[in-house]
């Protein structure tokens, strides 16, 4: 998986062939190709080499356009953002055939298709993907999407899950060799990652100027705006580095209730103010603070998580609960926002190894780990404990007495 094999993959995709995408290592792969260049026969094959389900991957707005609800709330658990099933309203008999799935599909992906030109449920399987792609989020269906529209197609691309002969999600060797068998190029979310990287921003600032903190620290307070959403991110800045210098970085989730209201709940506050003194004291280094509140869930959502915490659940409970992922965050702006700021390589401020991951699959390469951890007390020691047993914090000093 190298740039080579992007670029056979965007040189083929244009003619209607497939590529194999995959997420990388052990995780799953599909067949790719371009919605507008789809035929029965590429359907069929599919159905039959790759086997899991046909699956149309559209930009959000163009599922709005057609008229198709996604399922679900927004921010749950699912790795995919399905919509309703549907079908083409005309030229198709059963609908489940390969001719009949591939005219569903090019009547979908039309210039002027609207929701008269469909029928729910159906036998398509839209899949929305996350706007700005795998900048935003690092996932299969904004890498095929990224993959088709940078080979100069529609924004619209057919997928299909790759299974092994016993329907189980195909293993990597089981991968190499139908992509050998067919001689299908193999792109990796990685390299769809970093092509974009080398060309792309979705980050904009809007403004830099002079801040100082209720300790006295100086910073530059930066505010950057991005393509994806309406929010809004700030990166305290101090001092300056050379362009490979390693540097000290805290990437801080907003928290309304810890960080302003000093909630007993979290260790947020307590956090961002140590990270600030820790870079005030090295001279030089970035809080990057993210407008991803409750672990990417928003802020009445979390307030609802505190609602059934008090009926007994733990943090990760509440939020399965409420039908959303442990933690829903995405590390791609953040990498933005630092490479903007000329930042490659971080001396992370964090006890969170998932923070380390999401930074290297944008291209920050994380050289140090610098452990963040501020002493516990009663209000916070129970949510503590839970992020190191269910999500992984590296916490050492919960098995001590705690303060009052």
């Amino acid at each position: 998986m190298t740039a080579s094999a992007l670029e056979a993959a965007l040189a083929v995709l244009p003619r209607g062939q497939m590529v194999v995408v995959t997420e990388g290592g052990e995780g799953e792969a599909v067949v790719c190709l371009a919605a507008e260049r789809v035929t029965p026969a590429a359907v069929n094959f599919l159905a039959t080499h790759a086997r899991g389900l046909v699956e149309l991957v559209l930009p959000p707005q163009h599922l709005q356009r057609l008229g198709i609800p996604l399922l679900g709330q927004p921010g749950t658990a699912a790795r995919k953002r399905y919509g309703a099933s549907f079908e083409a309203a005309r030229g198709v008999t059963t609908g489940i055939s390969a001719a009949d799935r591939a005219t569903t599909i090019r009547v979908a992906v039309a210039d002027d298709a609207g929701p008269d030109d469909i029928v729910m449920p159906g036998h398509m399987f839209p899949v929305a993907a996350h706007s700005g792609g795998v900048l935003a989020h690092r996932g299969l269906p904004e890498a095929c999407l990224d993959l088709v529209r940078l080979a100069g197609c529609k924004p619209a691309a057919v997928t299909c899950t790759i299974l092994d002969d016993a329907g189980n999600v195909a293993t990597e060797p089981d991968v190499e060799a139908l992509a050998s068998l067919f001689e299908l190029p193999v792109v990796t979310v990685d390299d769809v990652i970093a092509h974009r990287l080398r060309y792309d921003s979705l980050v904009h600032r809007v403004v830099d100027v002079p801040m100082v903190t209720a300790f006295g620290a100086k910073f530059r307070m930066v505010v950057y705006r991005n393509d994806v959403d309406r929010h809004e991110h700030i990166a305290l800045v101090k001092g300056r580095w050379k362009p490979d210098e390693a540097v000290a970085v805290r990437v801080h989730s907003e928290c309304l209730t810890g960080d302003v209201f000093g909630s007993q709940r979290c260790d947020c506050g307590d956090q961002l103010r140590a990270a600030l003194e820790c870079i005030d004291r090295a001279g030089k280094g970035v809080l990057v603070y993210m407008q991803q509140e409750g672990r990417g869930i928003g802020l009445a959502n979390k307030v609802r998580a505190y609602a059934l915490q008090d009926r007994g659940r733990d943090t990760v409970e509440a939020n399965r609960e409420l039908g959303f992922a442990d933690d829903g965050r995405d590390y791609g702006m953040t990498a933005q926002i630092l490479r903007d700021l000329g930042v490659r390589r971080v001396r992370l401020l964090t006890n969170n190894p998932r923070k380390i991951e999401g930074l290297a699959h944008y291209g920050i390469e994380v050289v140090e780990r610098l452990p963040l951890e501020v002493p516990p007390h009663r209000g916070n020691l129970q949510y503590l404990r839970t992020k190191r047993q269910k999500l992984g914090h590296l916490l050492s000093n919960l098995d001590v007495p705690h303060q009052e």
